[in-house]
């Protein structure tokens, strides 16, 4: 009698709901079960529900450590990593969680590359109360932000940082769960938030990475230790994956210098880049940008890389650096020099103090919304931007203010929309006797290896 061999016992197909069961269970997720549902659903072979369901698993039982860092990987490994190995130099980044007259990567990205870095960023939009540093570029007549990852590569090559939007190439896995998110209140976990951005940053083709994790009242991370935790997260999301990685967990309980508005913003980085500008933007950008030269080997210690780029501030090299990215980019070069060009509203009016003392409190989120109700930012998804709008704060904390003094004047071009901008400022300042004990800018550094 003749025996046969019996055929190989397949695996059966995983099954979506098996991983939304072991997630809803609290059990930890394997690498290969993370990367088979990221896959499906990019592909559409999952439908939206399911993945909702396994969003919501995930916000309400969190990740590991290993599930995040798996997640992060499948995310990437969805589209393309860029390839930069033509460029000698070190190729460093920086990323912002998000703020309030957050601008600090107009200054730093051309503040490394005039140290002989490349800066390859990849950066986003507003968000809610929060400026967008794609919004801020578009503001300077002619700028391109949608460039193709070729373009790109040829930007960097020739003055050493760029700076676009996400491409269609890169991590398409994320632009569609951040899409979900967003339909499915899930935007605020941790794990997602980590996965989603460590997934673009990495996909830029770079060595190191700094972080600018904000916290305060107008930081998505209100409280500092879920600002840290978020920041622990992130760099052992990059270690995992080779990089060098820190993050500066950095206050932001009042807006980052004195301008919120897109073109009134680049105003201020042009100021900085000149030596100028309000000591606390300043402060925040030779420090992101000496932790960048430290990490990318252009000095020996991050004090060092802070001194470096003062000096560079302070010689033009940094200012020459950004000019040539704009030209490159389509932008007019004349509206560095001439901050006319750069769109201006047609009005303004100033919110006046109604009482005298020190300036105690700050709503930073409320300062946010003001600038998106004038058209600054996106109130609600589908608004546009106007670029031309915004706000000027004359009082920041601890400032002495008298009865009647303007607290900051509003740029605005709709009168309707100033009144409700108004309104939201004069109750975003609190004004008392007594000093409050001003917390430092810079809160903690957390460091990784690689």
């Amino acid at each position: 009698m003749t025996s046969h061999p019996r055929p190989a016992q397949l695996n059966p197909p995983l099954r979506a709901v098996d991983v939304i069961a072991k997630k809803r269970d609290g059990r930890e997720l394997s690498a290969g079960e993370i990367k088979s549902f990221v896959a499906r659903y990019t592909s559409g072979e999952i439908p939206d529900y399911q993945a909702s369901a396994w969003l919501m698993a995930v916000l309400v039982r969190g990740m590991s450590r290993a599930e995040t860092a798996a997640l992060t990987r499948a995310m990437l490994d969805s589209g393309e990593v860029l390839d930069l190995s033509q460029l000698s130099a070190a190729k460093v980044d920086k990323h912002s969680t998000g703020g309030v007259g957050d601008k600090t990567s107009l200054v730093v990205a051309p503040l490394a590359a005039a140290q002989g870095l490349v800066v390859p960023m990849i950066s986003g939009r507003g968000l809610g109360h929060t400026g967008g540093t794609l919004d801020k570029l578009e503001s300077i007549p002619g700028f391109n932000v949608r460039l193709s990852t070729r373009e790109f590569r040829r930007v960097l090559d020739q003055c050493g940082c760029s700076m676009i939007g996400q491409t269609e190439e890169i991590a398409p896995a994320d632009r569609k769960l951040y899409a979900l998110r967003d339909a499915t209140a899930t935007v605020e976990s941790p794990y997602l938030i980590c996965a989603s951005i460590m997934s673009k940053k990495l996909a830029e083709g770079i060595d190191a990475l700094v972080l600018d994790v904000k916290t305060g009242s107008g930081a998505f991370m209100e409280r500092e230790e879920e600002a840290a935790d978020l920041a622990e997260l992130m760099v052992e999301t990059g270690n995992r994956a080779g990089k060098k990685v820190v993050a500066l967990i950095t206050s932001m309980d009042q807006p980052l210098g004195t301008r919120v508005g897109n073109s009134l913003e680049v105003l201020e980085c042009l100021e900085v880049m000149r030596g100028e500008g309000p000591d606390d933007l300043r402060e925040l950008c030779l420090n992101l940008a000496g932790w960048m030269l430290y990490l990318g080997g252009a000095a020996q210690t991050p004090e060092l890389g802070k001194t470096k780029s003062g000096e560079l501030l302070e010689s033009g090299h940094a200012l020459e650096k950004f000019r040539r990215m704009v030209e490159l980019q389509g932008g007019d070069v004349r509206a560095i020099d001439d901050p006319a060009l750069l769109p201006g509203a047609k009005h303004t009016v100033e919110v006046l103090s109604t009482g005298r003392g020190l300036v105690t409190e700050i709503n930073c989120r409320l300062v946010g919304i003001a600038s998106a109700v004038l058209g600054g930012g996106r109130a609600r998804k589908e608004d546009s931007i106007d670029p031309s709008v915004g706000l000027v704060l004359h009082r920041k904390l601890g400032d002495p203010v008298s009865l009647g003094e303007p607290l900051c004047t509003i740029h605005y071009n709709s009168e309707t929309r100033a009144a409700e901008a108004r309104a939201l400022l004069a109750k975003s300042f609190t004004i008392a006797d007594t000093a409050t004990r001003k917390k430092s800018l810079i809160r903690r550094v957390i460091a990784g290896g690689s």
